[in-house]
């Protein structure tokens, strides 16, 4: 009986010691974002730094790297194939990445080939004009385009088959206009476009909810539509939806971190706990709005089922807009 006593009282300790060790933060944490320095990817990974470290989540610093490359695809394909059981690396994706895995530009692999961790925050499509233009509702700009596609000129940070084009796209599809054959110019980011706008150079810009306060207060610029399910708050508050004047638009934009597809289950569970508790503070809060972004809380299986049906609308959509997989 003794022995049998000292066994099982063994066997539980080890295991505690086990769960202990297993669960405890990762030593050398590291967050990849697949991108160069300075774009969304790389604020993602400095959100996750700066509020993990603040929140003594972390006994180590957490370090950020960097993996440009095919928007995101370098760093999917490296961390599958080469970097699979890594316990402390996080990578950063964006709404982009589950458009580009809808159309096969991450290559042989799918979405259930990561470990989806967290959804730490979003931004939303937005469709802007000048303050001045002769379209002073989403109404106005969409029967303009249905009347002469060829007079209404979008630009947006995106070539052909980019989320800032597929916004575009969106919207010409509403006025019955095929994608392809629409007014686009593609510029190299946000501030480009923005600025071909304000010159009179496009007459309607398909960017973000996060990068448009500067330019509201500025008073140059009005805002047509938010592309999200509902009105968000704060001072974007006022702002009506496409959904709420009548246009099935909706262009929600996820940022958030996954882990290589063999990391442990305690190790995978240890962030997913993290990332909760994080996400429950008024801190974290203030750093999520000081980045631009707007409240979006997805962890472990609850993100990972969101994910799956996220890439499987973009399939249906890439099809419906005349995208080809790769």
């Amino acid at each position: 009986m003794l022995k049998k006593t000292f066994v099982a009282a063994a066997a539980a300790l080890a295991a505690t010691f086990a769960a202990g060790v297993a669960h405890a933060a990762p030593e050398k944490p590291e967050c990849i974002a697949p991108a160069k320095p300075g774009g969304g990817f790389d604020l993602t990974c400095k959100l996750a730094q700066s509020a993990l470290q603040d929140a003594k989540l972390l006994d180590a610093p957490m370090r950020v790297t960097y993996m440009p490359g095919g928007i995101g695809a370098v760093a999917y394909n490296t961390v599958i194939a080469n970097r699979p059981a890594e316990g402390g690396t996080i990578v950063a994706y964006s709404g982009g990445s589950f458009l580009n895995l809808a159309i096969g530009k991450f290559g042989k692999y799918t979405e259930d080939d990561v470990r989806w961790l967290a959804a730490i925050g979003a931004d939303y499509g937005a469709i802007i004009v000048r303050a001045d233009s002769p379209f002073q509702s989403l109404k106005d700009l969409i029967e303009a385009t249905r009347k002469d596609p060829g007079k209404v000129v979008f630009g947006a940070g995106g070539s052909v088959g980019s989320q800032d084009w597929m916004k575009s796209a969106l919207i010409a599809r509403e006025a019955g206009v095929d994608p392809k054959s629409m007014r686009y110019v593609a510029f190299e980011g946000g501030g480009e476009a923005i600025t071909a706008l304000m010159g009179g150079h496009v007459q309607a810009y398909s960017g973000d909810a996060s990068e448009i306060l500067g330019h509201m207060k500025g008073g140059r610029i009005k805002v047509l539509a938010i592309l999200a399910q509902e009105r968000l708050k704060g001072e974007l508050a006022d702002i009506p939806t496409a959904i709420e004047q009548g246009y099935n638009v909706d262009w929600t934009i996820t940022r958030g971190f996954y882990m290589g597809p063999k990391v442990s289950d305690a190790d995978y569970q240890w962030w997913v706990g993290a990332f909760e508790k994080l996400q429950a503070t008024p801190e974290f809060d203030k750093l999520r709005t000081e980045r631009g972004l707007f409240p979006y809380k997805l962890t472990g299986a609850e993100l990972t089922e969101n994910v799956k049906k996220e890439v499987a609308r973009y399939k249906v959509l890439a099809t419906e807009l005349g995208l080809t997989a790769q």
